[in-house]
């Protein structure tokens, strides 16, 4: 590895970490390659020119994880990556920010999950993604992993194959019997099978789908409406995020977003899952959590990549005016 750490054989579980976590965030872990700016697709067989092709960590898991640390929280990510170079990126990223990557299993059969992010001008994204080792990774390979927390959090549910459906939902379900947090953030199912994901709502203190996600899913145009047939569904708190028009919350409505210099929507969604989390764990009611999430959201615009923009403690605090 190209972190130093010793990887053993072809298919590898890391001993779970002794320390108990506030978040344990599982999910899918990816290496991103974005390119940007890209307003439109080159004619078949020609080449188009742009600014910058970067590799970058990506992924629910790794994502939300990340901002849950900067935030100041002991969070750990949890899934499957490859063996490969990619695999080692996404590890030593876990590695410089903080975040407990012990019950990560590697394995030497499938690739690590990558994607590559096509970003436009006004920082809206479009991805190619493989799923790789996040779509195979299982729940009877986790252990006792998935609940050393006080929250766990499923981040890229519909694009975790092995998961998606009941064993998730098994997963919550025994998460919240041994009195943890729950909560659950969903990717864009080009397959759309999006009635996977029903059976872990009613096991979900919090879910925090995309517009499109959560229009899919409930069949509701309207956002304030999708929030509340989320919750219909069985979720405690739905919020259903919409960019920078901020989000929708279910019982609540519309909580607007905020004006900031967007250059990279890239992981806004999951620096407004972690906002929400920290602020539910720090005991918030629902609008302060929607307002620091929604800071958290948008910090994480400023900036190219999904880590690179998001904010402390401090500065999503004073972006959502809570000090």
């Amino acid at each position: 590895m190209q972190d130093g750490r010793e990887t053993g054989g072809p298919h590898e579980t890391r001993g779970p970490s002794a320390a108990v976590h506030d978040v344990v965030c599982l999910g899918i872990l990816v290496a991103d390659v974005i390119a940007r700016p890209v307003d439109a697709f080159p004619e078949p067989g020609t080449l188009a020119l742009v600014d910058s092709i970067a590799l970058r960590g990506g992924g629910c898991a790794l994502n939300t994880s990340s901002a849950l640390a900067k935030l100041g929280l002991r969070a750990a990510a949890l899934g499957k990556v490859g063996t490969d170079p990619f695999g080692d990126y996404v590890l030593g990223l876990l590695a410089d920010r903080g975040v407990a990557d012990g019950g990560i299993v590697r394995d030497g059969s499938v690739p690590t999950s990558a994607s590559v992010a096509l970003v436009d001008a006004a920082g809206e994204r479009t991805f190619l993604h493989v799923k790789g080792a996040s779509a195979v990774v299982r729940a009877d390979e986790l252990g006792e992993a998935p609940f050393a927390g006080r929250a766990l959090h499923v981040a890229g549910a519909l694009v975790l194959d092995e998961l998606d459906g009941e064993p998730v939902a098994e997963l919550l379900a025994e998460a919240r019997r041994r009195g943890l947090d729950t909560s659950l953030d969903t990717v864009f199912d080009a397959s759309g099978r999006w009635k996977r994901v029903l059976p872990a709502l009613p096991h979900c203190d919090l879910v925090t789908p995309g517009l499109e996600e959560a229009r899919a899913i409930t069949g509701e145009r309207d956002p304030a409406r999708a929030a509340e047939r989320l919750h219909e569904l069985g979720a405690s708190v739905a919020a259903v995020t919409g960019g920078a028009d901020g989000c929708w919350l279910s019982g609540l409505g519309h909580v607007p977003g905020y004006s900031v210099d967007a250059i990279d929507g890239t992981g806004a969604g999951d620096a407004f899952a972690a906002g929400f989390l920290y602020a539910r764990l720090a005991g918030r009611p629902p609008e302060w959590c929607a307002r620091f999430a929604n800071a958290a959201g948008a910090l994480a615009t400023t900036e190219v990549g999904a880590f690179e923009g998001v904010g402390d403690l401090a500065s999503t605090l004073r972006l959502a005016g809570l000090v």
